[in-house]
């Protein structure tokens, strides 16, 4: 028996698990029949160039490539996807296999394993269009896109979509068979993660375009973390990509147990930067979680808006808050002539902080030390300070406090702040990890502060944060916080290696500890490969890269793009996708030809529905009423016609793509709305929990939350994709 006959073909696998199936018993006998019977199972392909009415061919098990007008091509230059059951696929494709595809094609990227490309050389160019709203159960009908699937004839309509399905892909009828026997704990079917082939008429009339576009609807997993209920950025798993390895930085790394040390990389340069320019914004300083100080504020509107928070809060003067003596943002601005040439200070002093609490009466936490570090590493302050309520856990394992140490202490909050309102001045930049702790702690606001964890970014993206100690480890080989979890951190220590990190960054530049340290904008990777007809990559001779999206897109990943076209609707996108493609005709802007890769977003279909692809604001955009249930979801008479207008969209920048273009359409997410109605009440339960009583909670989080969130983060990261050349 062959390699191949080792593994049962899917369609076995799920005629194994049809709980309607009284014929398949488990024992030798069936076991043996599956096993002769694979000798006459041949593999099939599947063209994925043109669409859904691609012919359909078995050839001894070879490849077999249909070409323009279903004839067969035996050798030709002509590029064509193809996708074959010998892939073998074990899970669902990622975003980033997408982004290999983009990268297999244009520039030095591997072979994807996931399907077949035949001459990429041929590819010219890349079109990716991110489709956030677009979803699984559009296509299945249980999300319903016509007024008639939601009347009687609902089930006659389902029915009748199955049973072209079933017409349509072998692999893809037994779908519904198997969701039955996987309730009843059957094993994984790889109908969850193979492609489901389009036809015509299985899909509702919006989405009936994208059959004749697309061979095939293929499941693509949104990059996250189930284990944590975490998903990452859609966007930045297209459009950063990872830095290619030698094989020595390979087996380096191989060899290193633990945290991996940071790596600059073969094309690395630093840039020296002053620390100014790493001083958390407002917004950034609010989506942390900081109590804002009142110079941050301009308008006095805003002013008023903050202080009535602060008086809902608790975080006023009145209540023992204060702020530093700062009126204006611009009294901490300083002259070039009085700054030291090529210092990374700029003339500020840059003070590193970091605090220690317990818990004390009520569930609240106090300060029970402070300590201050300089630029040059000396300790300016290191105190222990009494809480005035008694203390019920002194959190030693973690803060190093002991009943002991505070015995004959005597300093108290109201102490140490009128001290730190005469050290900060509005020439200071505190330093410090997750410094909204601190601060709260020490019931003070100051504008300029430098935050490693907002600066240093977590490797899996936001919201997620990296902590101290693996900073210190990755940045600064540096092995701190030994105590924890026995005899607790040592504070001045801390302080130091947040002051070493702020200055590693200021030395290597602001790319350092971002994502772009370990990897790349996609255009830039791009530019290093010639364009044809060049000899040389770089700026003038590399592939060049478009980002067409709403808004001003030359910000962030758009930061290395050659050409950015912001636009204002989805009609606009279409607009600026062409001109991208094929250039302006005047070549005023984009150069006749356009560029290489192009990177583009429609946006109305996720407006629509209320998703958001910024995980960190989803409270404000999926949190709709104050009773907590998500927003309700539009009708079928609304979703509908958005949904045949995007599926339009798609269709028009089809039509004027040129030949030998690769496209690529992915929704990036499932639904995330549940996900981060859960969020939010997680985290609204931490916030409470830190401070009040089981019985005062206004949410509580129990197990079942914990498994709906696990449920609904596994729904949100079920996303889909299509691909073609043309």
């Amino acid at each position: 028996m062959g390699k191949n006959s080792k593994k049962r073909k899917h369609a076995l696998f799920a005629q194994d698990n049809d709980p309607e199936n009284e014929s398949s018993p488990i024992g030798v006998a069936s076991t043996l029949a599956h096993v002769r019977a694979l000798e006459n199972v041949e593999p099939k392909t599947e063209d994925l160039k043109t669409g859904g009415d691609a012919n359909q061919e078995q050839h001894k098990g070879d490849w077999i490539v249909v070409g323009k007008q279903g004839k067969r091509q035996k050798k030709s230059t002509f590029p064509a996807l193809t996708y074959s059951m010998l892939h073998n696929l074990q899970s669902s494709i990622k975003v980033a296999d997408l982004q290999d595809l983009v990268l297999y094609c244009l520039a030095d990227g591997v072979s994807p394993q996931w399907i077949s490309v035949k001459e990429r050389s041929s590819v010219k160019k890349a079109v990716v269009l991110f489709v956030p709203g677009l979803e699984n159960g559009m296509f299945d009908g249980s999300i319903p896109l016509e007024e008639h699937s939601q009347e009687t004839g609902q089930g006659s309509h389902r029915a009748h979509e199955k049973a072209d399905e079933k017409t349509a892909s072998p692999v893809a009828s037994n779908v519904a068979n198997h969701k039955d026997a996987r309730s009843r704990n059957a094993p994984f079917s790889p109908d969850d993660y193979m492609p489901v082939q389009l036809a015509v008429n299985s899909l509702p009339t919006p989405l009936k375009p994208l059959a004749t576009m697309f061979a095939h609807r293929w499941p693509v997993k949104a990059p996250g973390d189930d284990k944590l209920s975490k998903i990452h950025s859609p966007l930045h798993a297209m459009l950063t990509a990872p830095i290619p390895k030698s094989q020595e930085e390979k087996r380096q790394e191989w060899r290193i147990k633990g945290v991996k040390p940071a790596r600059k990389g073969q094309h690395w340069e630093n840039i020296r930067t002053p620390i100014t320019q790493f001083v958390a914004s407002k917004e950034e300083l609010e989506e942390n979680e900081y109590t804002i100080h009142p110079a941050l504020f301009v308008e006095q509107e805003e002013k008023e808006r903050e202080n009535l928070r602060r008086q809902a809060t608790e975080k006023t003067n009145e209540a023992g808050w204060v702020d530093t003596l700062v009126d204006r943002v611009e009294d901490g601005e300083i002259q070039d002539k009085d700054i030291q040439q090529g210092s990374v200070t700029a003339g500020r002093s840059v003070l590193a902080i970091d605090c220690e609490m317990c818990k004390v009466d009520d569930g609240e936490t106090a300060l029970t030390r402070v300590s201050i570090v300089g630029w040059d590493g000396e300790v300016v302050m290191d105190e222990l300070v009494k809480p005035e309520k008694p203390i019920v856990d002194y959190l030693t394992p973690y803060s190093g406090i002991t009943a002991e140490k505070l015995e004959t202490v005597s300093t108290t909050l109201d102490e140490i702040q009128k001290r730190l309102l005469e050290l900060f001045t509005s020439h200071t930049i505190i330093v410090g990890h997750s410094t909204n702790s601190d601060l709260t702690a020490l019931k003070l606001t100051h504008p300029f502060i430098v935050d490693t964890s907002i600066i240093y970014h977590h490797p899996r993206g936001p919201p997620m944060k990296s902590a101290l100690k693996w900073l210190a480890q990755k940045y600064l080989g540096r092995e701190i916080q030994k105590g924890h979890g026995t005899h607790g951190h040592d504070s001045v220590e801390d302080a130091r290696a947040c002051l070493d990190l702020v200055k590693m960054k200021c030395e290597r530049g602001p790319r350092w500890g971002t994502s772009e340290a370990i990897g790349e904008p996609i255009f830039k990777r791009l530019l290093r490969s010639a364009r044809a007809g060049t000899s040389s990559a770089g700026t003038i001779n590399g592939k060049r890269g478009a980002i067409v999206d709403r808004g001003t897109p030359q910000k962030n990943f758009g930061a290395m793009a050659s050409f950015c076209i912001g636009c204002n609707t989805d009609s606009e996108v279409v607009d600026g996708v062409k001109r991208a493609v094929l250039g302006d005709p005047d070549g005023s802007s984009i150069p006749g030809g356009g560029v290489e890769f192009t990177w583009a977003r429609l946006r109305d279909l996720e407006n629509l529905r209320g998703w958001s692809t910024d995980h960190r604001n989803l409270s404000e955009s999926v949190i709709a009423s104050e009773s907590g249930e998500p927003k309700e979801a539009p009708s079928s008479a609304a979703l509908g016609p958005t949904v045949m207008q995007t599926v339009h969209h798609i269709q028009a920048i089809r039509e004027f793509l040129p030949p030998c273009t690769l496209l690529i359409v992915y929704s990036g997410t499932g639904d995330p709305r549940e996900m981060g109605r859960l969020q939010e009440m997680q985290r609204q339960f931490k916030r409470e929990y830190a401070v009040k009583k089981w019985d005062e909670l206004s949410v509580k989080w129990t197990d079942d939350e914990e498994q709906a969130l696990k449920r609904a983060c596994r729904v949100a990261r079920q996303g889909m994709g299509f691909v073609s050349i043309l």
